[in-house]
């Protein structure tokens, strides 16, 4: 086992068996007395990282393409990232920033309401902790602007799973299950799949003639791409079909970008491929590259709650906005560009690989947000244990497909090196 001082190697190397002894300690310890409700997907006990590399406490390294699910976007142990971290909480570690001001909460939410879309105008922006607390938040300020009770999701969509957000949550039956009665005025349509009637359309055609009138409806939540639901990227005029739509009822239109977001696509917000505007945005996961934050970012016109309708003890926390800040930093400066570069690498290498293996299907995504069907959720399954098995972090999602979602500074060489990883569990799961 290597020491904290030691550099880590930027590539990955496989020591021991999966999981090693060290591994297999904390593991039993944590099953012992964590909730079962949390799922582990392979047996990763992380020791360090460094920028797109994870170590184990057994020593192995691996390639990381899930960041986190999209949260590490500067990567591991960033120097920027940690310097400002470290000098914020020499300064102040916390102060609430409901009841009180902090200089790196002012120049965040200036931050954030200055990056949205042109189209927004002026904007307002509440900080919070999590993504389901931005969601929650917005369907909160939603229903407060419009005075209108009900909210209209897609089916796949994942916002979150505390009540409020999981009544918008649909790409598992199972995160609903035994909870009794979520949020009412929830409906849900098809995502952008290839069905018959999708998005606007069914909105129009069915909801509003058979469940509720577009008066009654206050918003439409919807993530530009769908992440859980299967990195599903939206054909062109879909989401614009949803804007014009909301505009037609006076209904607000929610991008959630809470895994989307912050230069991930390769542009600021995943909204901006297709030039939509929406009225409010949610964010976290990469925005602080692992510090617990998130936020609402709305027009002007639209956050106008009075003191105490909203806020949060810990959201806007000094360090987790100093963290921020820096993270955006990188962001405008290369890493969204980075996003885009390599992201053009790793689909043009998958689809290559696709004409190897017929198991890979349909290769789709944005920037460092890329997802992929194989033939069926078991093979899903094994595909991503293969790649665990031979260092590359992967994810599944949707029904049979897998996520890649690097972190934001992955390099040209390590993901040339996760493509060869990748041929190698092709052929491993189709022995």
């Amino acid at each position: 086992m290597t020491t904290i001082d030691t550099p880590i190697q930027q590539d990955p190397h496989i020591v021991t068996e999966l999981p090693g002894p060290r591994a297999r300690a904390v593991i039993e310890q944590d099953e012992r007395y964590s909730s079962p409700s949390l799922t582990r997907v392979y047996p990763l006990v992380v020791a360090r990282g460094d920028g797109a590399v994870i170590e184990d406490v057994d020593g192995n390294r691996f390639l990381d393409f899930n960041a986190g699910i999209a949260v590490n976007a500067a990567g591991h142990n960033h120097p920027k990232v940690n310097a400002a971290i470290h000098a914020q909480v020499d300064a102040c570690l916390h102060y609430c920033s409901s009841d009180f001001f902090h200089p790196s909460h002012a120049e965040l939410v200036e931050r954030l309401a200055t990056s949205v879309p042109a189209g927004m105008g002026d904007a307002r922006v509440f900080l919070a902790n999590s993504g389901t607390e931005a969601v929650e938040g917005a369907l909160k300020l939603a229903r407060h602007h419009t005075g209108r009770p009900n909210v209209i999701a897609f089916y796949g969509a994942f916002h979150g799973r505390s009540l409020g957000s999981l009544s918008l949550t649909s790409s598992k039956a199972k995160y609903r299950s035994g909870f009794g009665i979520v949020t009412p005025g929830s409906y849900h349509a098809p995502f952008a799949y290839a069905a018959e009637l999708t998005g606007a359309d069914y909105i129009e055609q069915v909801l509003f003639h058979h469940m509720t009138e577009p008066g009654d409806v206050a918003a439409i939540f919807v993530e530009p791409i769908q992440g859980e639901g299967g990195y599903i990227v939206p054909p062109a005029g879909w989401l614009q079909a949803l804007r014009d739509l909301c505009d037609r009822h006076g209904i607000l239109l929610v991008m959630d970008e809470v895994q989307s977001g912050i230069g991930r696509t390769g542009t600021m917000w995943a909204c901006q491929h297709d030039d939509v505007t929406p009225d409010i945005i949610t964010a976290g996961k990469g925005l602080a590259s692992g510090m617990p934050l998130s936020a609402i970012i709305a027009r002007d016109t639209i956050m106008q709650w009075a003191p105490g309708k909203h806020g949060s003890t810990f959201g806007g926390n000094p360090v987790a906005c100093a963290a921020a800040l820096a993270t955006m930093d990188l962001v405008d400066d290369e890493l969204a560009a980075n996003a885009a570069a390599r992201g053009e690498q790793l689909m043009a290498g998958l689809r290559a690989l696709q004409e190897r293996f017929p198991i890979i299907q349909e290769v789709r995504g944005r920037g460092l947000m890329i997802g992929f069907d194989l033939v069926d959720h078991d093979m899903a399954v094994a595909f991503e244990q293969a790649c665990f098995e031979r260092g590359v972090l992967s994810l599944t999602c949707g029904k049979r497909g897998v996520r890649l979602a690097p972190p934001l500074v992955i390099t040209e060489a390590q993901c040339d090196r996760a493509l060869e990883i990748i041929a190698d569990a092709c052929e491993a799961v189709t022995r």
